[in-house]
Order: structure tokens, then C-alpha cells, then sequence
């Protein structure tokens, strides 16, 4: 009691601006060690839930593992079948467990294929897990849509499509992405019917994501890509070129010769390599019609194209782009020149001596 009488004369004595500071080095204090506690309390409450997820996943997993090698008669479950499902259902309310049930169902999903991996499925379906994915696409937050619509893609809950199909236009990016996804890996080629009607920009990423998703499906017959390269929307017509290289689409020649003169450069150089990848000869004249007028990276591509295509009468157009400024286009040039005529080369050479002396010994040594 004495000592805080002494503490507070002595505060007392003090000026105003160092009982603020004490004041607010003392509010400061009490934070800091409010929040040391509270940390030390959530590491403590984590530490407990990771310990417990363990144990669930290891129950959980022993208990699947008894489910899909358990002996049935007449595709009807057995008795411990039927409990495993009751477990499931008494425990889906939980979001914490749900979840661990979820991502032990899928584990094990991802690690098998052909009747254990159809079994899981029926399971997920079986056990009304799909009833809170459904739920979750109907939430107001983002994230929460977007891993609905994910974990109905992985369990391929096909039924889902006319509530997820809704989810095309959402405004969140996150969110469409899981949504053309779950269209490709579900249906699919005929998943990507969204493109038809896709307003809003396909991201590089997302066309990577759909490509690789769509490598997984064999023998698959592939749409009629013409109305996506007539799109209004450019990232439609890029990812539609993608398609076109990759699945050889000779048939679309017409519309890739079209789209030469599209007002998007992107697009032309992407029309160039498809079609340097194809070797459509119908469209070497027009290239070299319009070489001039292109931009450089697209005369850069077009000699890169010739490389692959070139003939004895295209001997004029490589002589003409031979002394061009550009070193790639000049390269391009003389190497052909020299493969349809060592005459001609030699000639122009001699006629010019202002080609880089190390393009001329490489090109003469190969």
C-alpha cells in the first residue's frame, strides 16, 4: 500500500507529457501481453484440432478402407456398409468433420481408378454429402462457391450441371473458373459450349487449366471450332487457336486464312504459327502480298514459316527480305536461299558485302 502511495505522488509530480507517455507505454503493455496470451491460447487450441484431425483421418480412412473391401450380395450394402454411411451422415452437420471426410474420401479417390474410385463416388452420393456442396454454391461469399463447385467437379456429380451452369455469369473470377472446370471435366468438349456465349475474358491461365484438363479424355469427337474463332471475344478466338494446333483442325483452313486480316495482332501471329504448324500452302501469297505491311514480329513469323514450306519459286520473295535490317529475317532468308539455290546465293553475296560475317559463315557450315 506504501509503495503505490509512493508510485502515485510520484506520478502525480510528474509533467503532463510524461504521464502520457507512462500512460500510453502502460496501454501498450497491456496489449502486448493480452495478445502474447491470446496467441499462445489459439497455437494451443491448433495444436489440439491438428492432433484430433490426425485421429479422425486415420478412423475415417480405416473405416472407408472397410467399406469399399466389404463383401456385398446382389450390389446391395452390407450391414457395415450401411454403418459406415450412418457414420457419415451423423457427422456431416459437423463442418469440421465433414471436411476431414471429404478430403479422406478424396484422397483415396485420387490414388485408385475403376470400381473402388466409382464405389467412392457412389458413397459421396449415398451419404447426402453432396446436399453441402450444393449449399455451399448458394452462399454469398466466394471462396465458399468456388470449393462447392470444385468438390462436385471431383466427385463428378453430373446432376448439379443446371445449378452450376447458372454460375457462368458470377461476377467473381474465382468463381467461373471452377465453374468451366466442372463443364470440362464433367462433359467434356461439350463442357466448353460456354464459350459460345462467353462475354467476359478467358485469362492465359484458365486456358491452360482447360487444355490440360481436356488432355485427360482420349477419343473424345471434337466440336466444330469455327464459331469460336468467329468471336467477338478475342480470348475466345486465342484459346479456340490453341485447339485448332493441338487437335490438328485442317478443316477450319478457310477461317484461319480469314482471320490473317483480323484487326487483333495477337490473334494474326497465333494464325500464323497454327498454320505454319498445319502447312497451309494457300496461304503463303497472301503472306507475302501483305509481308510489308505487317508488323515485324509478324514477318518475323512468316519467314520462320517459310523455313517449313518454302519452294523454288518463293526465290524472288527470300532474295527480296535477304539484306532486310532485321537479323531474324535475314537469318530466315539466306538459309533458304542458299538450300533452293547456292548459285543464287553465292551471287547475292557477291553483289553485297554488308551480311554480318558470322550469319554468313554459320549458314555456309550447315
Amino acid at each position: 500500500m506504501e509503495t503505490f502511495k509512493i508510485l502515485q505522488n510520484y506520478f502525480q509530480q510528474l509533467p503532463i507529457e510524461l504521464q502520457l507517455v507512462w500512460i500510453l507505454s502502460s496501454f501498450l503493455a497491456c496489449i502486448v501481453i493480452t495478445l502474447s496470451i491470446y496467441l499462445k491460447f489459439l497455437r494451443n487450441l491448433l495444436r489440439k484440432k491438428e492432433v484430433l484431425k490426425i485421429k479422425l483421418q486415420h478412423k475415417y480412412e480405416g473405416l472407408l478402407l472397410s467399406y469399399l473391401f466389404e463383401e456385398s450380395n446382389d450390389n446391395e450394402l452390407s450391414e457395415h456398409q450401411n454403418e459406415f454411411i450412418k457414420i457419415i451422415q451423423s457427422k456431416i452437420n459437423d463442418d469440421f468433420k465433414r471436411k476431414i471426410i471429404v478430403e479422406t474420401l478424396l484422397k483415396l479417390k485420387n490414388e485408385v481408378s475403376g470400381e473402388i474410385e466409382r464405389a467412392i463416388q457412389n458413397l459421396y452420393l449415398k451419404s447426402n454429402l453432396k446436399e453441402y456442396a450444393y449449399q455451399q454454391i448458394k452462399s454469398k461469399k466466394r471462396y465458399i462457391v468456388a470449393n462447392g463447385i470444385k468438390e462436385l467437379a471431383q466427385f463428378k456429380v453430373k446432376e448439379a450441371y443446371p445449378e452450376v451452369k447458372k454460375l457462368l455469369k458470377h461476377p467473381k473470377k474465382e468463381v467461373r473458373k471452377e465453374v468451366e472446370l466442372y463443364l470440362v471435366s464433367l462433359f467434356h468438349f461439350e463442357g466448353l459450349e460456354f464459350l459460345n456465349n462467353l462475354k467476359v475474358n478467358l485469362s492465359e491461365w484458365d486456358q491452360i487449366e482447360l487444355l490440360e484438363e481436356l488432355k485427360h479424355f482420349e477419343n473424345q469427337e471434337i466440336p466444330d471450332i469455327t464459331p469460336w474463332l468467329k468471336s467477338k471475344n478475342e480470348t475466345v478466338v486465342l484459346f479456340s487457336l490453341k485447339l485448332a494446333k493441338i487437335y490438328n483442325k485442317y478443316e477450319i483452313v478457310d477461317t484461319l486464312i480469314q482471320l490473317l486480316n483480323h484487326t487483333n495482332q495477337k490473334i494474326r501471329l497465333q494464325v500464323i504459327d497454327v498454320i505454319t504448324h498445319l502447312q497451309v500452302l494457300d496461304a503463303k501469297e497472301i503472306l507475302k502480298n501483305s509481308f510489308k505491311v505487317r508488323s515485324l514480329e509478324e514477318q518475323i513469323a512468316t519467314l520462320k514459316m517459310f523455313e517449313n514450306i518454302y519452294e523454288p519459286n518463293d526465290e524472288d520473295f527470300i532474295i527480296e527480305n535477304s539484306t532486310n535490317n532485321n537479323f531474324e529475317i535475314q537469318y530466315s532468308a539466306l538459309k533458304m536461299l542458299k538450300n533452293i539455290s547456292e548459285k543464287s546465293f553465292n551471287n547475292l553475296l557477291k553483289k553485297n558485302n554488308n551480311f554480318d560475317n558470322n550469319i554468313l559463315k554459320f549458314i555456309q557450315n550447315n
